[in-house]
């Protein structure tokens, strides 16, 4: 619990370069309350001034409109830079507004070679209409990693469409495309008719997709039986494209996530949770954070979200651990943000966000222990570990230096004391 720039200044030196995984959700850049404008001068007196709810707006009027959200996002990813393994990975949420100036950013605090993709993911299904009649129904995650890139997991290939009809000793196949998109004169001798040797019959090629291979080579693939002629010669041939042959069983990760749900998934998980309170509006959705996790963590490695909101992280850790035997781990950090006292959550006991965040890592905890438990017992696993610590910034032992010059005299007395005290 505390402001996440002081944390991660302190966790620089129990988890430099230990973090495999960061994901994040900082508040985007709106127009209201903007609680994280720092005072780097003083950054305690900022954060207990924050935590008693003295918010300030930073409208589109003002001059520094976009300067401010990004001073403010600036070194907190400077700092996370710092804690992430050299294969780690970065997700980080954010909507139309800053897309573009957080990019900017991150292509100086990772490099712009370090770039992986943006994700797209659809949000919610109901329009929102506007003067422009144009509904964002969208978000994005931007995605970068520390340098020493590992590829993503991907999804398991199914092989369907996959078979061996021809009963071929090489297995299973699947007919793929044989031309490619380039024109005649482009591709001279790429384009010529292509002759089944067993029929005689003639291929023609179109005169904007020539044939992707130029005629010693296709004579080749013709001799390997890795041809397939269709008996209608208006219809192109194919290639075989084996199974055993592929480089990966995996599809890749693609940055247009459909397989991920909606924004209302994480709001009816909260809601569900807390015996149907509505506490926490707008949280992603389980599934979202679930699935970057599995794609570029093992099972022993750290995940951090420092800002953490209703705690979508720690619930998805625990999640993926219970499918998959994984003893993953998460640092969550929040700023103890009090709740409206016209709210739910404030009416239901909670005066901060971190206390419902801790609530629902305790319910969700819980909840899955109880569901995986008859799993557990019949493969003979250990126990799921939903534990876990809360540690709160405090101030700083050191006293706060003073630049001012001192005269001779005091200078004698601070010698003195000095060395009194040795």
């Amino acid at each position: 619990e505390g402001d996440n720039l002081e944390v991660l200044k302190l966790l620089q030196t129990a988890y430099y370069r230990k973090v495999k995984m960061i994901y994040i959700d900082p508040p985007y850049n709106t127009g209201n309350d903007f609680v994280y404008a720092d005072d780097f001068a003083d950054p305690m007196a900022r954060y207990k001034e924050v935590t008693q709810q003295t918010t300030k707006s930073n409208p589109e009027t003002m001059g520094r409109y976009h300067t401010n959200w990004l001073n403010m996002m600036y070194p907190r990813l400077r700092l996370a830079a710092n804690l992430l393994r050299d294969d780690g990975v970065i997700f980080i949420s954010i909507d139309d507004n800053e897309v573009t100036n957080l990019r900017k950013v991150c292509d100086e605090v990772f490099g712009e070679e370090n770039f992986v993709g943006c994700g797209v993911w659809k949000r919610r299904t109901s329009s929102a209409m506007d003067q422009s009649k144009v509904s964002t129904d969208h978000e994005y995650l931007l995605m970068y990693h520390k340098g020493q890139f590992l590829p993503f997991a991907g999804y398991k290939k199914d092989y369907k469409g996959y078979s061996n009809p021809d009963n071929d000793p090489r297995g299973p196949w699947v007919a793929g495309d044989l031309t490619v998109g380039m024109n005649a004169d482009m591709r001279p001798n790429q384009y010529y008719d292509l002759v089944d040797p067993k029929t005689g019959k003639v291929y023609h090629p179109s005169y904007n997709r020539v044939w992707s291979y130029a005629p010693d080579s296709m004579q080749k693939l013709i001799e390997e039986d890795r041809i397939v002629f269709p008996e209608d010669t208006s219809q192109r041939p194919m290639k075989k494209r084996f199974a055993n042959e592929l480089k990966s069983d995996a599809n890749p990760f693609s940055t247009w996530m459909s397989e991920v749900g909606l924004n209302t998934e994480g709001t009816r998980a909260v809601y569900t949770l807390f015996d149907d309170k509505s506490l926490f509006n707008y949280a992603k959705p389980i599934s979202l954070i679930k699935t970057i996790v599995s794609q570029v963590t093992g099972q022993d490695d750290i995940v951090l979200d420092f800002f953490s909101g209703s705690a979508t992280t720690a619930h998805a850790v625990m999640q993926l651990n219970a499918e998959d035997g994984g003893n993953r781990r998460f640092i969550l950090v929040q700023l103890p943000e009090l709740c409206d006292e016209k709210s739910e959550a404030y009416k239901a006991g909670y005066k901060n966000i971190c206390e419902i965040g801790k609530e629902r890592i305790r319910r969700a905890g819980k909840k899955i222990l109880e569901e995986h438990a008859q799993v557990t017992m019949a493969e003979d696993k250990q126990p799921l570990d939903v534990g876990f610590r809360v540690f709160k910034l405090d101030t700083s032992n050191l006293e706060t230096w003073d630049a001012t010059p001192i005269e001779n005299e005091q200078l004698d007395l601070l010698y003195q004391r000095m060395n009194s005290m040795i």
